[in-house]
């Protein structure tokens, strides 16, 4: 069913997904709301009880100081924010695509430690690449994390269980789901083409604020103050 909050997220991931790396400042600010929310949603159940407050109130109450402080924490370190954005999607990459590859024939301790191992390197690659290619990880990343949302793999449903189930699981999908897939390669595509015809500029000078921090040329370092 398709409430209020799910058509929100909805569109929040299509902003993400098409125009995240174009507007960083606010793509960055974004998914910081976006993570520190969901985090505040997983966090509540352990609070439950401690405090004298109806359960839902409770929630709602940690889902947004989650959210802003997500939020502030991003657009006030936004370079560490890309490179953190990037050790997430890359550590989720090698664990759930990549480390399954390698750990297929192996059981126990050792597939244990194969998946920890690609997990690992995921990680290491994704900072590695916010630090030194900070527009291709922002274009791959909010791509990413955008279809997840507007494909609805991700949904506050999927939030729900985790936190009732206290397990990430709930929070994994299908990469190769097609409606996934589609909007990840759609939106990549369209955002590198925003910076290959020179619309970034245009966009940024029509947003108040993005002209703050927007990601620019890999080649000239990543991230520059404007």
């Amino acid at each position: 069913m398709l409430t209020p909050l799910n058509g929100g997220l909805v569109l929040a991931g299509l902003a993400l997904a098409f125009v995240g790396a174009a507007v960083s400042v606010y793509a960055v600010t974004l998914t910081g709301l976006l993570v520190g929310a969901g985090a505040g949603y997983l966090f509540a159940p352990n609070v439950v009880g401690l405090i004298a407050v109806d359960g839902a109130v409770l929630t709602a109450g940690t889902v947004a100081v989650g959210g802003l402080l997500g939020g502030f924490l991003a657009y006030a370190g936004l370079s560490f924010a890309v490179l953190g954005i990037g050790a997430v999607v890359g550590g989720f990459a090698g664990r759930f695509a990549v480390g399954p590859f390698y750990a297929a024939d192996a059981a126990g301790l050792e597939g244990t430690a194969l998946l920890v191992g690609a997990t690992l390197a995921g990680v290491a690659v994704g900072a590695l690449f916010g630090f030194v290619l900070t527009r291709t990880t922002l274009v791959v990343s909010t791509a990413l994390i955008g279809a997840a949302f507007a494909s609805r793999s991700l949904t506050p449903a999927s939030f729900e269980t985790a936190a009732a189930e206290t397990t990430v699981q709930p929070l994994l999908f299908d990469l190769s789901a097609p409606a996934f897939l589609a909007v990840f390669v759609l939106g990549t595509l369209s955002q590198l083409g925003l910076f290959r015809f020179g619309y970034v500029t245009k966009l940024v000078g029509l947003l108040p604020g993005a002209r703050r921090w927007t990601a620019d040329d890999d080649r000239d370092g990543g991230a520059k103050g404007a």
